[in-house]
């Protein structure tokens, strides 16, 4: 039996997993998934408004509850010889907290107040507060959106904030501070929550809040009270210092040593987004495109930093040095929306039959409808005049951020049906995934091979072999079905000591890959005249509609 083990716990916008890991092989001993309850019932969103709000106790308790399980399955004497956990949450998903560091949902008075809560990445109240930073960083003297490509969008941590102040007057007097997912969970764990010492990561600093040593930190006091003076004097109570994911933050606390059954001396170490860790964890290395395929998706690369020096990516979602390797640059882009517009045409389908068979029925063909469909779906022809969807069901997030603009579907006559559709929606998110490569490709940026974790990537063999095909390059699927747990697993190897680097973690404890899509040609060319219609539909929708 190994000596050492560490704990890789992965926050996802349903759920929570926590695997434990041997640090000799990467084997995973013991894993548990759970999901949150408060979030599950649907309490505190308006998705009608793109309001998605997360409730602390949903992160406290099912954290708890599977770490534990994870353990209990990894066997006897496997809590004692953890020696290190990393958190990897989604983002930006920021609370507002008082001196303490506490979010205000977890004290007097706020407990049902949804902006209290955490603010989830996929929160788009905050549209017209992100077009107003762009319009004020247009003509400011230092442009503070051009490491996060040019265009700050409604899902990151300043826009949230804003939003915020302006609309709730009892969270704007009682929230002393403002603190990303990642970091708060990590930060829980010491016991030191205190958000004017707690260590901030580089990855969630730089990506959505405008960090960059350049500017000496965050975005300069006089820009930020310019945009709006009631965020005068926050940019002290934040932070200046960021840490890139091979460093600790601290200890775990008695408290929660004693709550999980581990020893005080267990390493924790500084936070990260889900998809920077899974970067991390499916083996990323330089040029590497790894695509989280999700709910939305996150892609992310890593070049030398000398390699990259004097470029500016226009259009994706920052690049950031150490975020994901540290000594590389990473960068990060993404679509809104990728398996949530599956799941939508899912509930178009399905609202009605439990409406009018009730839910048992609705159930069985919820589970069924998705893998029906796609069957369906690859043994349609391919051809030009199929009908063509856009993917921005959830606005869109690269290129080019722009949170207004809506999913449409050209192209329908009396003979389509749903099958038709459902191909149509599947090479839509494909469409929106061409689009971001080929503007690192138009920067002069390499791809050398493309990697794919999370969901969608292990379940649909039919969105698989379309990407591959819109794209015309291979796909590797990552083996491990916990790629971004691992990763944070990764990551607090590297924290607590057992490894000198993060690539040295990698060669130990990487799972590989057991999948390998590649391209047809012939669809292929077809794709390509698809993919000319689809930027001319889109074009249509995002200038007229």
């Amino acid at each position: 039996m190994s000596s050492k083990y560490v704990i890789g716990i992965d926050f996802g916008s349903d759920s929570v997993r926590s695997v434990v890991v041997d640090t000799a092989d990467g084997k995973i001993r013991g894993t548990a998934v759970a999901y949150y309850p408060r979030w599950k019932e649907g309490l505190y969103c308006l998705p009608g408004e793109s309001q998605f709000r997360q409730h602390p106790k949903d992160y406290l308790e099912t954290l708890e509850q599977t770490v534990k399980e994870a353990l209990k399955e990894a066997g006897n004497g496997v809590a004692e010889k953890v020696v290190g956990i990393s958190v990897d949450t989604t983002g930006s998903t920021p609370v507002a907290v008082d001196k303490s560091g506490t979010p205000l949902a977890l004290t007097p008075g706020f407990e049902e107040n949804p902006n209290a809560m955490f603010i989830l990445w996929k929160d788009h109240t905050g549209n017209a507060e992100a077009e107003e930073i762009n319009t004020l960083a247009r003509k400011w003297e230092t442009d503070f959106t051009k490491y996060e490509g040019g265009i700050y969008s409604s899902e990151w941590f300043w826009a949230k904030i804003l939003r915020t102040l302006r609309v709730d007057e009892k969270v704007r007097e009682a929230a002393f501070s403002w603190v990303e997912h990642c970091d708060w969970v990590s930060a829980e764990l010491t016991g030191n929550t205190d958000p004017l010492t707690l260590k901030r990561s580089r990855c969630a600093a730089g990506h959505k809040a405008m960090w960059h040593e350049d500017f000496e930190g965050l975005p300069s006091e006089e820009f930020l009270t310019t945009l709006d003076p009631l965020l005068a004097g926050l940019r002290n109570r934040l932070f200046s210092e960021t840490y890139t994911s091979d460093k600790p933050m601290g200890t775990l606390s008695a408290k929660w040593a004693q709550k999980l059954g581990l020893p005080e001396n267990v390493v924790i170490g500084v936070g990260a987004f889900d998809a920077h860790m899974g970067g991390v964890g499916a083996e990323i290395e330089p040029y590497s495109f790894v695509r989280v395929m999700g709910t939305s998706t996150c892609d992310m690369l890593v070049a030398p930093n000398d390699e990259m020096e004097g470029k500016l990516i226009p259009g994706i979602c920052g690049q950031v040095d150490g975020s994901i390797l540290p000594g590389m640059l990473g960068m990060e882009a993404g679509q809104s929306a990728y398996g949530d517009v599956y799941a939508w045409f899912q509930r178009v389908i399905v609202g009605p039959v439990a409406e009018l068979l009730g839910e048992v029925e609705a159930e069985k063909l919820k589970e069924d409808l998705i893998p029906y469909l796609a069957n369906e779906a690859s043994q349609l022809p391919l051809t030009e005049n199929d009908p063509v969807a856009l993917d921005w069901f959830n606005g869109r997030r690269t290129p080019d951020a722009n949170h207004i603009l809506k999913g449409a579907i050209a192209g329908m006559n009396l003979g389509t049906d749903a099958p038709m559709i459902f191909k149509a929606l599947v090479e839509a998110t494909a469409f929106g995934s061409k689009a971001i490569v080929d503007r690192f490709l138009e920067q002069q940026v390499p791809i050398k091979q493309v990697i794919a974790i999370g969901g969608v990537a292990q379940k649909s063999s039919f969105v698989m072999q379309t990407l591959s095909d819109v794209l015309n390059m291979p796909i590797k699927v990552a083996a491990s079905d916990q790629t971004c747990a691992l990763g944070a697993a990764m990551c607090a190897a590297t924290a607590a000591g057992v490894f000198e680097t993060m690539q040295d973690a990698q060669k130990t404890m990487g799972a590989g890959f057991d999948k390998e899509y590649t391209p047809n040609p012939d669809h292929h060319k077809v794709y390509l005249k698809l993919f000319e219609k689809y930027q001319r539909f889109g074009g249509f929708i995002e200038n007229e509609y």
